[in-house]
């Protein structure tokens, strides 16, 4: 159920932000950002862990910080994946999706969680 949940924050965030940031950020539809989606959670799930832990030196030098310059790389690779109809105008672009999808999913998790 959480993998569902997921995907379908995932896909309404962004077709949001891109709906926002129409020059930066593209979106052919919301079936290409439902796709964008899965493959994001399935990268998530299979890359993030490898890359999380190669890092840990400067993860920890930064304070955590540098999760987000994951973040953005695992969006590049989903947008490398997922082909014309998903892309970022520039790495920087993503990092600040990536930001914008934390802090919102962090807000949503929250607002469910709550008795």
């Amino acid at each position: 159920m959480r993998f569902l949940t997921t995907v379908v924050v995932d896909t309404l965030l962004f077709v949001a932000i891109s709906g926002f940031f129409p020059a930066s950020f593209f979106v052919a539809s919301v079936g290409i950002a439902a796709i964008a989606s899965v493959v994001l959670v399935v990268l998530n799930w299979l890359v993030k862990p490898i890359l999380t832990f190669l890092s840990l030196p400067i993860n920890l030098l930064t304070l955590g910080l540098f999760t987000i310059v994951i973040n953005g790389l695992m969006l590049e690779m989903t947008a490398a994946i997922v082909g014309a109809g998903f892309r970022f105008s520039s790495f920087w672009m993503a990092m600040f999706v990536a930001i914008l999808m934390s802090l919102v999913s962090t807000i949503i998790a929250e607002y469910f969680r709550r008795p």
